[in-house]
């Protein structure tokens, strides 16, 4: 007489929760390993690493930005000379210049 397919279900998902409670039992018994707790790394003049990091960032950052400025100006002075019909190689370059420091403010603000 062949067993009904309901009667398998149920018997696979006892067995599959008796394993399951079997290793939620078993890993309640391992000790957890105890918190680490790393002292900050610091400079030799007593500062924190990461603030020096972030001060650095933020400078080179505010510095990379004042070139953005000089060079969007540039740019604009430039199309408006040429009333749209052509752009010279020179503001080529310096919109590849704008877009790669437009990458490296993003880099360094998306690390930290």
């Amino acid at each position: 007489m062949p067993m009904p397919t309901s009667f398998i279900k149920v018997q696979s998902s006892r067995r599959l929760f008796a394993a399951l409670l079997a290793a939620a039992a078993g890993a309640q018994q391992l000790p957890l390993p105890p918190p680490s707790r790393e002292e900050p790394k610091k400079l030799p003049d007593g500062r924190l690493w990461s603030e020096a990091v972030l001060k650095a960032n933020y400078e080179a950052n505010q510095k990379d930005l004042e070139r953005m400025k000089k060079i969007l100006e540039a740019v604009q002075e430039e199309l408006e000379k040429s009333q749209g019909h052509v752009l010279s190689l020179k503001a080529l370059k310096e919109l590849e210049e704008l877009e790669r420091l437009s990458r490296r403010v993003r880099d360094r603000m998306r690390r930290h």
